[in-house]
């Protein structure tokens, strides 16, 4: 399953998604994982929790991001919970395809059985509608 917090930049989505992957390592039976555009919340996070800066792989692609997600799925047979934040950019995507990632990683994250959850600057209105049911915060 995917989860969404959504909002305009600069309304606090980042904190609510630390304050969850801070509040999941605790009950976590296998490994989080979470992808920012930076190391900048590295003494944020809780030290069981793996942060990956994603701009050091100078990614090109949203397809090359779901390469990269695909890696990491590929190496860690434990992983329970991946945190994505500032979507729109560690993704490489627009508001005009996110829905489609989204989607992507929604099938994934059923085939392999680890949930995403994902902070996403977009109002509730740009998500569509069969993704509106994942949205868990509305900024």
């Amino acid at each position: 399953m995917i989860q969404l917090i959504v909002g305009a930049k600069g309304k606090g989505k980042t904190k609510i998604l630390l304050d969850k992957v801070n509040t999941e390592v605790k009950d976590a039976h296998g490994s989080i994982v979470y992808l920012d555009k930076s190391p900048k919340h590295m003494y944020e996070l809780n030290n069981k929790i793996r942060l990956i800066d994603v701009s050091g792989f100078e990614l090109e692609s949203s397809g090359e991001f779901i390469g990269f997600v695909y890696g990491i799925l590929s190496q860690d047979h434990d992983l329970e919970q991946m945190y994505l934040d500032s979507f729109l950019k560690i993704s490489l995507t627009d508001a005009a395809t996110a829905n489609d990632l989204l989607r992507k990683l929604d099938k994934i994250s059923e085939k392999f059985g680890v949930t995403f959850v994902i902070s996403i600057s977009l109002e509730g209105a740009d998500i569509a509608e069969d993704l509106k049911k994942y949205m868990i915060a509305e900024l």
